[in-house]
Protein backbone atom coordinates (compact mmCIF):
# COMPACT_ATOMS: atom_id res chain seq x y z
CA UNK A 1 0.00 0.00 0.00
CA UNK A 2 1.11 3.38 -0.51
CA UNK A 3 -0.12 5.42 2.54
CA UNK A 4 -1.81 7.82 0.80
CA UNK A 5 -4.35 8.24 3.46
CA UNK A 6 -1.60 8.10 6.04
CA UNK A 7 -3.03 10.18 9.15
CA UNK A 8 -6.30 10.89 7.94
CA UNK A 9 -9.50 10.90 9.83
CA UNK A 10 -12.15 9.21 7.76
CA UNK A 11 -16.06 9.00 8.27
CA UNK A 12 -17.98 6.16 5.98
CA UNK A 13 -21.31 5.81 6.78
CA UNK A 14 -23.23 2.53 5.47
CA UNK A 15 -19.82 0.72 6.17
CA UNK A 16 -20.96 -2.24 7.73
CA UNK A 17 -21.35 -3.76 4.43
CA UNK A 18 -20.85 -3.93 0.54
CA UNK A 19 -19.01 -0.65 -0.54
CA UNK A 20 -18.58 0.54 2.24
CA UNK A 21 -17.16 -2.00 4.21
CA UNK A 22 -14.63 -2.06 1.18
CA UNK A 23 -14.14 1.44 1.38
CA UNK A 24 -13.54 0.95 5.25
CA UNK A 25 -10.81 -1.31 4.97
CA UNK A 26 -9.62 0.28 1.66
CA UNK A 27 -8.91 3.74 3.83
CA UNK A 28 -7.80 1.54 7.17
CA UNK A 29 -5.08 0.10 4.99
CA UNK A 30 -3.99 3.36 3.52
CA UNK A 31 -3.18 4.63 6.73
CA UNK A 32 -6.16 6.41 8.01
CA UNK A 33 -8.07 6.00 10.95
CA UNK A 34 -11.87 4.97 10.23
CA UNK A 35 -15.28 5.91 12.23
CA UNK A 36 -17.68 3.09 10.41
CA UNK A 37 -20.79 4.06 10.61
CA UNK A 38 -23.58 1.38 10.46
CA UNK A 39 -27.27 1.38 11.38
CA UNK A 40 -27.21 -2.29 10.76
CA UNK A 41 -30.81 -2.24 9.04
CA UNK A 42 -32.05 -4.61 6.65
CA UNK A 43 -32.57 -3.73 2.35
CA UNK A 44 -35.67 -2.43 3.12
CA UNK A 45 -34.30 -0.18 6.05
CA UNK A 46 -36.02 -2.33 8.86
CA UNK A 47 -33.66 -2.98 11.84
CA UNK A 48 -31.68 -5.87 11.60
CA UNK A 49 -30.54 -8.42 14.15
CA UNK A 50 -27.24 -6.46 14.69
CA UNK A 51 -24.98 -4.06 13.90
CA UNK A 52 -22.29 -4.99 11.30
CA UNK A 53 -20.08 -1.82 12.06
CA UNK A 54 -17.96 -3.78 14.82
CA UNK A 55 -17.18 -6.67 12.67
CA UNK A 56 -15.45 -4.02 10.33
CA UNK A 57 -13.85 -1.98 12.90
CA UNK A 58 -12.49 -5.33 14.40
CA UNK A 59 -11.59 -6.32 11.01
CA UNK A 60 -9.52 -3.28 11.05
CA UNK A 61 -8.18 -3.44 14.57
CA UNK A 62 -7.00 -6.72 13.32
CA UNK A 63 -5.16 -5.66 10.28
CA UNK A 64 -3.41 -3.62 12.72
CA UNK A 65 -5.31 -0.10 11.70
CA UNK A 66 -7.41 2.33 14.00
CA UNK A 67 -11.24 2.28 13.75
CA UNK A 68 -14.47 3.35 16.04
CA UNK A 69 -17.62 2.05 15.41
CA UNK A 70 -20.74 4.46 15.40
CA UNK A 71 -24.11 3.42 14.79
CA UNK A 72 -26.26 6.36 15.05
CA UNK A 73 -28.89 7.13 12.38
CA UNK A 74 -27.35 9.72 10.15
CA UNK A 75 -30.62 10.57 8.44
CA UNK A 76 -31.37 12.65 11.98
CA UNK A 77 -29.55 16.17 12.85
CA UNK A 78 -28.37 14.71 16.29
CA UNK A 79 -27.08 11.41 14.63
CA UNK A 80 -25.72 12.92 11.98
CA UNK A 81 -23.85 15.61 15.28
CA UNK A 82 -22.81 12.84 16.73
CA UNK A 83 -21.03 11.06 13.73
CA UNK A 84 -19.28 14.01 13.42
CA UNK A 85 -18.40 14.01 16.90
CA UNK A 86 -17.46 10.54 17.30
CA UNK A 87 -14.75 11.42 14.70
CA UNK A 88 -13.05 14.59 16.67
CA UNK A 89 -13.61 13.30 20.53
CA UNK A 90 -11.98 9.65 19.41
CA UNK A 91 -9.20 10.63 17.47
CA UNK A 92 -8.96 14.86 17.44
CA UNK A 93 -9.83 15.63 13.33
CA UNK A 94 -11.83 15.21 10.29
CA UNK A 95 -10.57 15.22 7.19
CA UNK A 96 -12.80 13.16 4.97
CA UNK A 97 -16.53 12.26 4.37
CA UNK A 98 -17.78 9.40 2.65
CA UNK A 99 -21.39 9.14 2.22
CA UNK A 100 -22.71 6.00 1.30
CA UNK A 101 -25.47 4.66 3.52
CA UNK A 102 -28.41 4.08 1.84
CA UNK A 103 -31.33 1.21 0.98
CA UNK A 104 -34.08 0.35 -1.72
CA UNK A 105 -37.81 0.27 -1.84
CA UNK A 106 -38.64 -0.47 -5.24
CA UNK A 107 -42.15 -0.22 -7.04
CA UNK A 108 -43.13 1.16 -10.33
CA UNK A 109 -44.56 4.57 -9.61
CA UNK A 110 -47.88 3.74 -10.20
CA UNK A 111 -47.23 1.56 -6.53
CA UNK A 112 -45.39 3.44 -4.98
CA UNK A 113 -46.25 4.27 -1.86
CA UNK A 114 -45.91 7.69 -0.13
CA UNK A 115 -44.19 5.86 2.99
CA UNK A 116 -41.70 4.01 0.68
CA UNK A 117 -40.67 7.51 -1.26
CA UNK A 118 -40.50 9.15 2.08
CA UNK A 119 -38.25 6.40 3.49
CA UNK A 120 -35.83 6.26 0.46
CA UNK A 121 -35.19 10.24 0.02
CA UNK A 122 -34.91 10.45 3.65
CA UNK A 123 -31.73 8.11 3.92
CA UNK A 124 -30.22 8.67 0.88
CA UNK A 125 -30.49 12.48 0.17
CA UNK A 126 -31.18 13.83 3.82
CA UNK A 127 -28.63 11.09 5.19
CA UNK A 128 -25.96 12.58 2.49
CA UNK A 129 -26.71 16.56 3.81
CA UNK A 130 -26.94 16.19 7.55
CA UNK A 131 -23.62 14.45 7.72
CA UNK A 132 -22.48 17.37 4.94
CA UNK A 133 -23.62 20.21 6.57
CA UNK A 134 -22.28 19.02 10.33
CA UNK A 135 -18.91 18.05 8.53
CA UNK A 136 -18.73 21.26 7.03
CA UNK A 137 -19.42 23.63 9.75
CA UNK A 138 -16.68 22.07 11.95
CA UNK A 139 -14.29 22.60 8.78
CA UNK A 140 -16.17 26.07 8.66
CA UNK A 141 -15.37 26.86 12.06
CA UNK A 142 -11.59 25.60 11.84
CA UNK A 143 -11.01 27.96 8.61
CA UNK A 144 -12.14 30.74 10.83
CA UNK A 145 -9.20 29.62 13.66
CA UNK A 146 -6.89 30.03 11.01
CA UNK A 147 -6.51 26.40 10.33
CA UNK A 148 -7.87 25.96 6.88
CA UNK A 149 -8.53 21.88 6.12
CA UNK A 150 -7.41 19.74 3.28
CA UNK A 151 -11.08 18.22 3.57
CA UNK A 152 -13.01 16.05 1.51
CA UNK A 153 -16.54 14.70 0.52
CA UNK A 154 -17.25 12.04 -1.27
CA UNK A 155 -20.79 11.52 -2.33
CA UNK A 156 -22.60 8.41 -3.93
CA UNK A 157 -24.70 8.58 -6.67
CA UNK A 158 -25.73 5.98 -8.89
CA UNK A 159 -26.35 5.44 -12.81
CA UNK A 160 -29.79 5.16 -11.63
CA UNK A 161 -29.53 8.84 -10.95
CA UNK A 162 -28.01 10.04 -14.09
CA UNK A 163 -30.18 8.33 -16.39
CA UNK A 164 -33.45 6.89 -14.19
CA UNK A 165 -34.16 3.19 -13.47
CA UNK A 166 -37.25 1.50 -13.95
CA UNK A 167 -38.70 0.49 -11.42
CA UNK A 168 -37.11 2.78 -8.91
CA UNK A 169 -38.64 6.46 -8.87
CA UNK A 170 -37.55 7.34 -5.22
CA UNK A 171 -34.35 5.52 -5.39
CA UNK A 172 -33.12 7.87 -9.10
CA UNK A 173 -34.60 10.88 -7.73
CA UNK A 174 -32.65 10.34 -4.51
CA UNK A 175 -29.41 9.60 -6.38
CA UNK A 176 -29.75 12.58 -8.80
CA UNK A 177 -30.50 14.88 -5.73
CA UNK A 178 -27.22 13.70 -4.53
CA UNK A 179 -25.47 15.00 -7.46
CA UNK A 180 -27.00 18.36 -7.36
CA UNK A 181 -26.21 18.24 -3.80
CA UNK A 182 -22.53 17.76 -4.74
CA UNK A 183 -22.30 20.37 -7.01
CA UNK A 184 -23.27 22.76 -4.61
CA UNK A 185 -21.71 21.96 -1.58
CA UNK A 186 -18.20 22.14 -3.85
CA UNK A 187 -19.27 26.03 -5.11
CA UNK A 188 -20.08 26.90 -1.57
CA UNK A 189 -17.60 25.10 0.35
CA UNK A 190 -14.56 25.49 -1.64
CA UNK A 191 -13.97 28.58 0.24
CA UNK A 192 -13.11 26.37 3.44
CA UNK A 193 -11.24 24.17 2.29
CA UNK A 194 -13.39 21.24 1.46
CA UNK A 195 -13.61 19.16 -1.95
CA UNK A 196 -16.95 17.71 -2.78
CA UNK A 197 -16.93 14.76 -5.75
CA UNK A 198 -19.54 12.11 -6.27
CA UNK A 199 -19.15 8.36 -7.62
CA UNK A 200 -22.01 6.44 -9.42
CA UNK A 201 -20.28 2.80 -8.88
CA UNK A 202 -21.63 -0.55 -10.35
CA UNK A 203 -20.76 -3.13 -7.61
CA UNK A 204 -21.61 -6.28 -6.16
CA UNK A 205 -23.72 -5.09 -2.94
CA UNK A 206 -26.90 -6.52 -0.91
CA UNK A 207 -28.71 -4.16 -3.12
CA UNK A 208 -28.05 -5.61 -7.04
CA UNK A 209 -26.97 -8.81 -6.12
CA UNK A 210 -30.40 -9.65 -5.80
CA UNK A 211 -32.04 -7.70 -8.58
CA UNK A 212 -28.85 -8.60 -11.17
CA UNK A 213 -27.93 -11.78 -9.90
CA UNK A 214 -26.41 -13.07 -13.37
CA UNK A 215 -24.63 -9.87 -14.04
CA UNK A 216 -23.86 -9.66 -10.10
CA UNK A 217 -22.25 -13.06 -9.56
CA UNK A 218 -18.79 -13.62 -9.01
CA UNK A 219 -16.93 -15.30 -11.50
CA UNK A 220 -15.10 -18.69 -10.68
CA UNK A 221 -11.77 -17.53 -12.02
CA UNK A 222 -10.44 -14.34 -13.07
CA UNK A 223 -10.98 -10.70 -12.69
CA UNK A 224 -14.34 -10.01 -10.88
CA UNK A 225 -15.23 -6.93 -12.70
CA UNK A 226 -18.58 -6.36 -9.65
CA UNK A 227 -16.28 -6.61 -6.73
CA UNK A 228 -17.00 -3.78 -4.61
CA UNK A 229 -13.45 -3.25 -3.94
CA UNK A 230 -12.86 -2.00 -7.00
CA UNK A 231 -14.49 0.65 -6.85
CA UNK A 232 -12.75 1.67 -3.32
CA UNK A 233 -9.49 2.87 -5.03
CA UNK A 234 -10.85 6.19 -6.31
CA UNK A 235 -12.74 6.69 -3.21
CA UNK A 236 -9.55 6.48 -0.98
CA UNK A 237 -8.13 9.05 -3.44
CA UNK A 238 -10.64 11.39 -3.80
CA UNK A 239 -10.90 11.42 0.03
CA UNK A 240 -6.53 12.06 -0.01
CA UNK A 241 -4.72 15.28 -0.25
CA UNK A 242 -3.66 14.31 -3.73
CA UNK A 243 -6.78 14.64 -5.20
CA UNK A 244 -6.23 18.28 -4.69
CA UNK A 245 -7.87 20.56 -7.11
CA UNK A 246 -10.95 17.91 -8.06
CA UNK A 247 -13.87 19.09 -6.74
CA UNK A 248 -17.48 19.06 -7.96
CA UNK A 249 -17.05 16.83 -10.18
CA UNK A 250 -19.01 12.61 -10.75
CA UNK A 251 -17.50 9.59 -11.80
CA UNK A 252 -18.75 6.41 -12.75
CA UNK A 253 -16.42 3.34 -11.45
CA UNK A 254 -17.22 -0.48 -12.47
CA UNK A 255 -14.65 -2.77 -12.12
CA UNK A 256 -10.92 -1.28 -13.99
CA UNK A 257 -13.38 1.47 -15.43
CA UNK A 258 -13.40 5.42 -14.51
CA UNK A 259 -15.33 7.52 -16.16
CA UNK A 260 -15.42 11.43 -15.81
CA UNK A 261 -19.25 12.22 -16.03
CA UNK A 262 -19.94 15.71 -17.95
CA UNK A 263 -23.53 15.92 -16.73
CA UNK A 264 -26.13 18.11 -18.49
CA UNK A 265 -25.11 20.33 -21.47
CA UNK A 266 -27.23 21.79 -24.01
CA UNK A 267 -27.95 20.64 -27.63
CA UNK A 268 -29.06 21.61 -30.34
CA UNK A 269 -30.83 24.97 -30.01
CA UNK A 270 -33.18 27.28 -32.25
CA UNK A 271 -33.65 31.25 -31.55
CA UNK A 272 -36.78 32.73 -33.32
CA UNK A 273 -36.48 36.23 -31.70
CA UNK A 274 -40.11 36.54 -30.70
CA UNK A 275 -42.87 34.36 -28.92
CA UNK A 276 -43.65 31.17 -31.34
CA UNK A 277 -47.33 29.38 -31.69
CA UNK A 278 -47.76 26.55 -29.63
CA UNK A 279 -47.55 24.59 -33.03
CA UNK A 280 -44.47 26.40 -34.15
CA UNK A 281 -42.92 25.31 -30.51
CA UNK A 282 -43.55 21.89 -31.36
CA UNK A 283 -42.87 21.93 -35.36
CA UNK A 284 -39.25 23.19 -33.87
CA UNK A 285 -38.78 20.88 -30.96
CA UNK A 286 -39.06 18.20 -33.20
CA UNK A 287 -36.57 19.48 -35.62
CA UNK A 288 -33.99 19.87 -32.71
CA UNK A 289 -34.76 16.42 -31.12
CA UNK A 290 -33.86 14.88 -34.77
CA UNK A 291 -30.24 16.63 -34.30
CA UNK A 292 -30.08 15.94 -30.71
CA UNK A 293 -28.39 12.50 -29.48
CA UNK A 294 -30.55 9.88 -28.12
CA UNK A 295 -30.43 9.87 -24.43
CA UNK A 296 -29.59 6.48 -22.55
CA UNK A 297 -31.44 3.69 -22.32
CA UNK A 298 -33.33 3.53 -18.73
CA UNK A 299 -32.59 0.33 -17.01
CA UNK A 300 -32.64 -1.26 -13.50
CA UNK A 301 -30.58 0.24 -10.64
CA UNK A 302 -26.75 0.55 -9.77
Amino acid sequence: MTGIADGRVVIVTGAGRGLGRAHALAYAAEGAKVVVNDLGVGLDGAPGPDSPAGRVVDEIRAAGGAAVAHGGDIATSAGAASLVAAALETYGRLDTLVNNAGFLRDRMLVNLEEDDWDAVLRVHLKGHFLPLRHAAAHWRAETKAGRTPRARIVNTSSGAGLLGSVGQGNYSAAKAGIVGLTLVAAAELARYGVQVNAIAPAARTRMTERAFAGTMAAPDAGFDAMAPENVSPLVVWLGSAASAGVTGRVFEAEGGRITVMEGWHPGPTADKGARRTPAEAGETARKLLAEAEVPGVVYGAG
